[in-house]
């Protein structure tokens, strides 16, 4: 028999009946001598009986609790690339104080790296940025925006990535 101690976590079935366990549910934890190694089982309450009892070397009755729900990324990185793609690909610049947001949210998530910035001749900046991976150059209007117009295009933003707005106080 190995030495090695390889034992799993808490299983989320009956290694008798298959049935998933509830939260809640009250569980037996086994450990018995495999073929190879030491094995940890787990048996739901109602099939403690037909476990024979002859080849546990340990055993622990506890509450089994399920796992939380894997967390949901906020934003996720391709959507606020594609929406802003979207819209350069279509030339609208109706959305010009969208586009600028969605480009400085690519620039702080270091996807887009600010290289130029240069003046137009009607005194507007253009904003040139650089895709760090692919070396595609994007030419970004910058709309100037004030402290007090942020809010407003911020939630617009929020609006298209679909993204809930905060309960306002």
């Amino acid at each position: 028999m190995s030495q090695d101690w390889v034992i799993k976590g808490r299983a989320h079935a009956c290694a008798i009946s298959g049935q998933p366990f509830v939260d809640g549910a009250t569980i037996y934890s086994c450990l018995r001598r495999g073929t190879e190694e030491f094995e940890r089982i787990d048996i739901s309450e109602d099939q403690w009986s037909n476990l024979p009892k002859e080849d546990l070397i340990s055993f622990w009755k506890s509450i089994y609790q399920a796992p939380p729900p894997p967390a949901e990324e906020p934003l996720k990185k391709e959507t606020v690339e594609t929406l802003l793609r979207q819209y350069m690909s279509k030339e609208d610049f109706s959305r010009l104080n969208v586009i600028y947001i969605l480009a400085v949210m690519l620039e702080r998530k270091r996807i887009l790296i600010e290289r130029d910035v240069q003046r137009r001749e009607d005194g507007g900046k253009l904003r040139i940025y650089e895709h760090r991976q692919t070396g595609e150059m994007f030419t970004i209007p910058d709309p100037e925006l004030r402290l007090d117009q942020i809010a407003e295009v911020q939630e617009e933003v929020n609006q298209l990535l679909g993204i809930p707005s905060p309960p306002k106080p």
